[in-house]
């Protein structure tokens, strides 16, 4: 099946690639890389045979086609929190009170419990993008979706006062993807509050907030 003209014109292009890769997430998150071809996918979103290869020809360019889906998605949830999703375009202020932290811990916490329910085969597909990337370096660039919400943990510490906020700053997302990991698939998952409980948004808050008074003394 060959993508229409008017479709690529009209933006319909952009729905059928978003629709294939949510089927590729849902794939990728029940059965891993292995599961994901595009025969599978093509049945997976109800398309007929031979769509996913003519709008995504390539193992690699359905695999890239997830993970901006995958960063477009997550940037969603961030807005939707009101959490600062552009370091572009922040409108925090300039200096950032312990009030100001503690209402970003609620955002944040939410966000990841967000992530362990709804998002999660989301989060599972992105586990085993970032897995794949290990062995086929051309997929590495997966990697840079990622430096965005470093640029903008180092902002949210240099405002709250950290004394060294671009290291801190990585540091506090390499806390927070463990935080997400050990909820989801690490041991964390045996004892902790169930996904999408009042509990569990409160515990998470309460580790995101210990992290950045840890960080910011405040």
């Amino acid at each position: 099946m060959a993508p229409v003209a008017g479709e690529q014109r009209s933006g319909g292009r952009s729905a059928r690639v978003a629709a294939l890769a949510d089927a590729a997430i849902a794939l990728l998150a029940e059965g891993g890389m292995r599961s994901l071809t595009h025969r599978a996918v093509d049945a997976r979103a109800g398309m007929p045979l031979g769509t996913t290869s003519a709008y995504l020809r390539t193992r690699q360019a359905l695999i890239e086609a997830v993970v901006q889906r995958l960063a477009d998605l997550d940037r969603a949830d961030i807005a939707a929190e009101e959490l600062p999703a552009d370091p572009q375009a922040t409108a925090l202020p300039a200096r950032l009170t312990a009030a100001d932290l503690d209402r970003l811990a609620v955002g944040i916490a939410a966000v990841l419990d967000h992530w362990l329910t709804v998002g999660r085969d989301r989060t599972l597909a992105r586990y085993a993008c970032l897995l794949e990337a290990v062995h086929r370096p051309e997929l590495r660039r997966i990697l840079d979706h990622g430096t965005v919400l470093r640029v903008q943990a180092r902002d949210l510490l240099a405002r709250a006062g950290a004394p060294d906020p671009r290291r801190q700053g990585d540091q506090f997302v390499a806390f927070v993807d463990g935080l997400l990991f050990d909820r989801l698939v690490g041991a964390g998952a045996l004892d902790a509050p169930p996904p999408g409980s009042p509990r569990s948004r409160d515990d998470l808050r309460a580790a995101v907030r210990a992290a950045l008074r840890g960080f910011t003394g405040t």
